[in-house]
């Protein structure tokens, strides 16, 4: 069983009962023109850890860890979208608005595919989820079950929304969950750092944080 020296303490895991899960890696949020940008975003600070999550993606595929993507997105007559998630905010573009990549934060639309570097390959999962956390209104849950999964790896963005939404949910519903620190970002470095921080204080009360190098140390050696 690998050991990942992480904090607040080493993790142990069986990689046949993981799963990595990369959240909403959209073109909707990291490149420019998309949702992210027109919220006033500086979209690079989210574009900097693609690298990292496609090094990642390469490690679990290699020890044969399940792999599964999120994306946000919505359907494209907006009905699983609450009026109050469209109207918050002042973004210069709001969900279904069309814009340089078609229809924000809509299903089918090039905005919301995820990016080629970090893409799925065929045959992985991939979650639609029309909120922040990936349990919410989708089939997620069951699927983990039907895979015999008791750990979680995690990525994508942003830290303190939707990756920390899903792995609180997760936490919830008793999977040991771990966040790997340079492959998830925030458009606001100072709330990826306080997300980290509360998800491992307390002796891991939401779970684990350790960089791609400890995982990749602890499956590979």
């Amino acid at each position: 069983m690998p050991i990942i020296h992480a904090r607040p303490f080493d993790y142990r895991f069986e990689p046949a009962r993981s799963a990595l899960i990369v959240i909403d890696m959209q073109r909707d949020f990291i490149e420019p023109g998309g949702f992210g940008e027109s919220l006033g975003n500086d979209v690079s600070l989210l574009a900097a850890i693609v690298p990292t999550v496609a090094a990642l993606l390469a490690l679990c595929r290699r020890h044969g860890i399940t792999v599964i993507h999120t994306r946000e997105a919505h359907r494209p007559d907006l009905s699983d979208c609450p009026p109050a998630k469209r109207e918050r905010g002042a973004a210069s573009l709001r969900i279904g608005d069309p814009g340089p990549m078609g229809r924000i934060l809509v299903a089918g639309e090039p905005g919301n595919d995820i990016l080629p570097a970090v893409a799925p390959l065929a045959g992985e999962i991939v979650i639609d989820k029309p909120g922040k956390g990936a349990f919410y209104a989708t089939a997620l849950g069951e699927i983990l079950r039907l895979k015999g999964i008791t750990h979680l790896i995690f990525a994508g963005v942003t830290t303190e929304v939707c990756v920390q939404t899903t792995l609180r949910e997760a936490n919830d519903r008793g999977y040991e969950c771990l966040l790997i620190e340079d492959a998830t970002e925030s458009y606001f470095p100072a709330f990826k750092a306080a997300t980290l921080e509360m998800i491992r204080a307390q002796g891991a009360i939401v779970g684990w944080t350790a960089p791609l190098a400890a995982l990749a140390a602890g499956l590979e050696t």
